[in-house]
């Protein structure tokens, strides 16, 4: 599972705040008091043990700075997620909060997780969840005009065989296709769309709210991708050529369709 090579600061500051606060009192201490005690009879390590005393402060501080970056990213994605209501909320935001958004959610739930690092709006694995003998894989599509395909599932399953994991997560801002549904079906795969997204906060949002659902409702009249009214055209050409179908109202600027059928 590709992962971008982070510091180790760069991973406390994805920790809750608190680990960096007591691993500043851990190290402050024993740079401070305790390694001194030690007898070193290294010319090196003598020296060396000399200078950690005046090391201690500064080295505590760096700690403690991550830990209000941490406290910051907190707030931040706290903030992100409770402000989240609606298809177009989701819209708003950009593929890096949306991955943050869903880690967030998670996180709630009781999951610890991990942020992979996939790499940009189509990149790897975004995610990795682990709740007890649980580990699930994440991948976030945050498309605006397209429907997560077959291709993006069948990539995740594999990874999920590859490293063993429990299962995996394929999460869209907006919808899936048919095809891609029909090769989740009876695997370790879960496939949420943006209303089931926007359900999943709705349970763990601090504050309750009526969470307007806009996508993927099979009887409503609401573009799946924007929460437009949706029109009824037929297609002209492609294989489809003849056969109606809803179209969003603000084509061409969103795509967003929907099958229809006369029954």
């Amino acid at each position: 599972m590709s992962r971008r090579n982070r510091t180790l600061l760069e991973d406390l500051a994805t920790l809750p705040w608190w680990y960096s606060v007591i691993l500043a009192a851990i190290v402050y201490i024993l740079l401070k008091y305790l390694i001194p005690l030690i007898a070193f009879e290294n010319p090196f390590l003598k020296g060396l043990k000399g200078a950690l005393p005046s090391l201690a402060p500064i080295m505590a501080g760096v700690l403690l700075f991550v830990a209000c970056i941490s406290a910051l990213n907190t707030f931040r994605k706290g903030k992100l997620l409770e402000g989240q209501n609606s298809a177009a909320s989701l819209q708003k935001i950009s593929w890096q909060e949306f991955e943050e958004l869903v880690g967030e959610a998670y996180r709630r739930k009781g999951y610890a997780v991990t942020e992979c690092g996939g790499g940009g709006p189509d990149g790897g694995v975004d995610l990795e969840l682990r709740r007890g003998g649980e580990i699930l894989l994440v991948q976030c599509k945050h498309y605006r005009m397209t429907k997560v395909g077959v291709k993006v599932v069948r990539e995740l399953y594999g990874v999920v065989a590859a490293e063993n994991a429990t299962g995996g997560i394929v999460i869209s801002s907006g919808t899936f296709t048919q095809e891609a549904y029909d090769f989740a079906k009876g695997k370790p795969i879960e496939l949420l769309n943006g209303s089931k997204l926007l359900g999943l906060i709705g349970e763990v949002q601090a504050l309750p709210r009526k969470v307007v659902q806009k996508t993927q409702e099979p009887n409503d009249n609401q573009c799946p991708l924007c929460g437009s009214k949706m029109v009824l055209r037929t297609a002209k050409k492609g294989p489809a050529a003849g056969q109606k179908f809803w179209g969003c109202s603000r084509f061409p600027k969103c795509r967003g369709t929907k099958p229809y059928s006369s029954t």
